[in-house]
């Protein structure tokens, strides 16, 4: 990716997960190292996220889930970008998840997973290096 052109991020909180705090945390650090953030706000379906995401031409989607549908609604939005042929969209997230689900995830192809004290540093690099 060129110099000149910010690195476009969509912040999601899908579900019915209506803690906002670390999402929101994760998009100032975000903004904070030169990228563009779109925050879409609580409760949003995967259909919604991923919608958005196409209108809005982004490289990354962002997504937070604390109340445990983080194993339905991570891989749905991962079904979702296949059945309308994004594949250039990387795809993070984050939240309280347990370690034996982060396996079936990444196999979903959701890029990485950040937990509880990440250093917000760690997905600015992370992001950085792979989208």
């Amino acid at each position: 990716m060129s110099d000149d052109k910010k690195i476009r991020v969509l912040a999601a909180k899908p579900g019915l997960d209506g803690h906002d705090r670390g999402i929101k945390v994760i998009c100032q650090a975000l903004r904070d190292a030169g990228m563009e953030v779109i925050y879409t706000g609580l409760r949003q379906t995967p259909e919604q996220i991923v919608n958005a995401a196409i209108q809005e031409d982004v490289d990354v989607i962002a997504m937070s889930v604390l109340s445990g549908a983080h194993d339905y609604l991570f891989p749905r939005v991962m079904d979702l970008l296949r059945e309308k042929g994004v594949t250039d969209i990387l795809v993070i997230g984050g939240g309280i998840i347990p370690e034996e689900d982060i396996p079936p995830l990444k196999e979903a192809g959701i890029g990485e997973i950040f937990g509880p004290g990440t250093y917000t540093q760690s997905i600015v690099d992370y992001i950085r290096a792979h989208a």
